[in-house]
């Protein structure tokens, strides 16, 4: 098979191509703040996800929205390695071979190694968008429109894999993209969702290749 330019694959990045050896700056102000998990970190995909560089007054902002005494808030964290899954790189060649492919993910700019992932996946993504370079978080359609329109790529030639149901699947269609779980065997959220939008389930990463591969030979119809 050969690349077609006009077909789209947006990655998610940890917990999708791997993970990070070593808590970063988003699960240590978790950890830290009184609020429930999820909640803490929806506050942080609002306030600091977006930031593209975090100054005084946005480490106060985020401290007082979770909870946190600032000076507490963690300074000079260098981003963990990552470390991808078994099976990654393989599945990304095979994807490329069809796609294009580029990543798209929530993270803070202390966590985001760019320099880092594109040693990892190069050559089998052509570009990488967190969300502190793009200002926009998943599941927001403006994260996802943000990059398809820098690439000149229309929406129902994009197909969008990742394994957070709320950031990445819901927010995938109700961009209007195609969608791919990587549920990693968990159960499905909505059921309902997955039968009214034609969300793909697959376990893992070599499994969406396969998807991806079919829908490229039949022209995503």
């Amino acid at each position: 098979m050969t690349t077609d330019p006009s077909l789209l694959v947006m990655v998610d990045v940890g917990g999708t191509l791997g993970t990070a050896d070593g808590p970063g700056l988003t699960m240590r102000l978790t950890e830290a703040s009184p609020l429930p998990a999820a909640q803490a970190r929806a506050v942080m995909r609002a306030s600091l996800h977006t930031q593209p560089e975090i100054t005084d007054a946005v480490a106060a902002g985020v401290c007082e929205a979770l909870g946190v005494p600032p000076e507490s808030f963690p300074r000079d964290l260098p981003p963990a390695p990552f470390r991808l899954f078994p099976g990654t790189t393989e599945a990304l060649r095979r994807i490329s071979g069809v796609a294009t492919v580029v990543t798209l993910s929530n993270v803070t700019c202390v966590d985001a190694d760019t320099e880092g992932l594109r040693g990892l996946l190069s050559p089998w993504v052509s570009d990488y968008f967190p969300s502190c370079r793009i200002g926009h978080t998943k599941p927001d359609p403006r994260a996802f429109h943000t990059v398809i329109d820098q690439l000149g790529v229309v929406p129902d030639r994009v197909i969008h894999v990742g394994d957070d149901w709320a950031c990445d699947i819901v927010g995938a269609v109700e961009s209007g993209i195609r969608a791919v779980w990587i549920s990693r065997r968990r159960q499905v959220p909505d059921e309902d969702l997955v039968v009214d939008h034609g969300v793909r389930v697959v376990a893992d990463l070599t499994a969406a290749a396969s998807h991806i591969e079919h829908l490229a030979a039949g022209s995503v119809t």
